[in-house]
């Protein structure tokens, strides 16, 4: 079938367009305007916004600590009742399914979820094959498993780091490795209660900047195109701006991704010992060398929840939970916690917070570094990016914001001073472009023929937040999904992961592991490609090596 978008203002910034033009679609492809050939449909887009489908690359859609926060927290499900019948995982409050219609509705066509222990990599992969329309893909999460611990005490070679790293990659069918305040859940389950970058993981006698490093360098070395995705140590903490700007200083010139920055962008000014540093945390990133980069974790004032395998952490904020309930765990590699929390934009912290995410966004010069995320569910569900879209585009709409905030919070940040407002190019840069290439995704985050036909049309309004709330046309793989904010048609995507090289003795090794320790097979933890229903395929993205 040949689609044309006719009219539309193209802003695809990868092509340096941002003009009044078509986008042709034969099947599920992005064509060049064809020659003498009559168009199966034709989509009058005049006056309104097209751009390639957006890309979340945090967003935690699916996995044990998602399904806790859903039943932790009943009387926030839609259809609550006392005593529910049954409460099957898929479709407890928000469902996996409800989760691909919204962010399909906002125009988004890849969404990754950021935190999967590979021993849950088989559950968070059925879940996420319930979810419709989008594409997905996990995070592996390594860095408080006694095998690389034990390798990294053990002075193994980087070599037998790196293949340790792919085969847990492979059998968990990721898309990249995520590690979270590394041995900090091994520490606590050894009584700490904070746990910094140079700080000690007890029996194993490595640090915590020595495991991020070895799997920073483990990644390069396998070729996977995203890098390390790292939430470092000290969330959330008075004053951890200082652990961020040694973490970016410990990176060098190696591509390292830092992960909901905001919450690491705190210094301790003030009466109340509370202030932004986002200033000088922005100031970092700018001229820190080009492989780093960063997504925000914006807060927003609303009820949400906390949902993070940084027990350390959690174990911490439980006592601020509002509703007063939560879950801290321990696992036998990472803990976790959740924990609901309250926002409000009369709390003078939460005001804080709230503009340093901003800060963020504003001062950071280069689109292409910095990422667009609320860490959903943790600063705010993903549901509010449409007003998040509206404050970074308008001054205006700040200073509204603003007026409402505690005036002690807001004179502990540079927000009022800061006049930018991202353009349309800009906001296509960070969402689409710079997403597609960080994770390694060449057909996708551009409209090039032969780019996937993964596309967005937004009636151009004056309300920002209106616009990006509901889109006017999605096209998902070419087959029309959304008109007018409402999903026209049910599709399934596909899995998001990587095969990299490695030494399959590493297999071996594991094996006879998995049976000394656990006494189970490790093809137990393995995802294979036909455990899940046939409409969800796994794509592999190609790694260098």
């Amino acid at each position: 079938m040949l689609i044309r978008l006719a009219g539309g203002r193209v802003v695809d910034p990868a092509n340096k367009r941002d003009g009044v033009g078509d986008i042709w679609i034969r099947g599920d492809r992005i064509v060049a305007p064809p020659q003498g050939e009559t168009p199966d449909a034709v989509y009058d887009v005049s006056g309104k916004i097209v751009m390639a489908g957006a890309i979340d690359i945090h967003s935690h859609i699916a996995g044990g600590n998602v399904n806790t926060a859903r039943l932790l927290l009943p009387e926030n499900h839609r259809a609550h009742r006392p005593r529910p019948a049954a409460t099957p995982l898929s479709t407890a409050g928000w469902s996996t399914f409800e989760t691909g219609c919204r962010y399909a509705a906002m125009g988004f066509t890849t969404v990754i979820e950021p935190a999967v222990a590979a021993h849950h990599a088989l559950h968070a992969h059925l879940e996420l094959a319930d979810i419709p329309i989008i594409d997905k893909g996990i995070l592996t999460v390594l860095g408080d498993d006694d095998f690389l611990l034990s390798l990294l005490r053990d002075g193994a070679s980087k070599a037998a780091v790196a293949d340790y790293a792919g085969s847990m990659l492979a059998a968990s069918k990721g898309l990249g490795i995520k590690s979270i305040n590394p041995g900090g859940s091994v520490a606590f389950q050894n009584n700490a209660r904070t746990f910094d970058l140079d700080d000690v993981v007890p029996t194993y006698g490595v640090t915590s900047r020595k495991i991020f490093e070895s799997l920073q360098q483990a990644v390069i070395d396998l070729g996977i195109p995203h890098p390390l995705h790292l939430h470092i140590n000290n969330l959330g903490v008075p004053g951890n701006v200082d652990t961020a700007l040694r973490t970016i200083a410990a990176s060098g010139d190696r591509p390292l991704h830092l992960a909901h920055l905001q919450f690491y962008s705190y210094g301790k000014e003030g009466k109340r010992g509370f202030s932004s540093a986002a200033a000088r945390l922005a100031e970092a990133v700018n001229s820190a060398p080009k492989p780093l980069s960063i997504d925000v974790g914006q807060v927003m004032f609303r009820q949400t929840v906390t949902v993070s395998l940084d027990v350390v952490r959690q174990f911490d904020g439980s006592k601020l939970a509002k509703p007063r309930k939560s879950v801290i765990y321990d696992g036998e590699t990472n803990g976790a916690g959740v924990v609901p929390f309250l926002y409000k934009s009369d709390n003078f912290f939460n005001a804080v917070q709230w503009a340093c995410g901003l800060e963020l966004f504003l001062l950071v010069n280069d689109p292409t570094r910095v990422f667009f995320t609320t860490d959903h569910p943790n600063g705010a569900p993903f549901t509010t990016y449409p007003d998040l879209f509206a404050l970074i585009m308008s001054r205006e709409a700040r200073a509204k914001w603003l007026a409402d905030l505690p005036k002690e919070a807001v004179e502990m940040t540079t927000l009022p001073s800061i006049t930018r407002e991202y353009s349309f190019g800009e906001i296509a840069t960070m969402t689409r472009v710079a997403p597609a290439k960080l994770l390694g995704l060449k057909d996708r985050g551009h409209l090039s023929p032969g780019a996937l036909a993964d596309v967005a049309v937004y009636n151009d309004d004056p309300d920002r937040a209106e616009m990006f709330r509901f889109a006017h046309l999605v096209f998902k793989d070419g087959d029309l999904v959304v008109r007018d904010g409402r999903v026209t048609h049910y599709r399934f995507g596909r899995a998001l992961n990587v095969q990299p090289g490695y030494d399959a003795a590493t297999d071996r090794r594991l094996a006879r592991y998995y049976d000394d320790l656990y006494g189970l097979s490790r093809d137990m933890f393995k995802v294979p490609a036909n455990a899940i229903a046939p409409n969800y395929a796994f794509e592999e993205v190609v790694c260098g090596r």
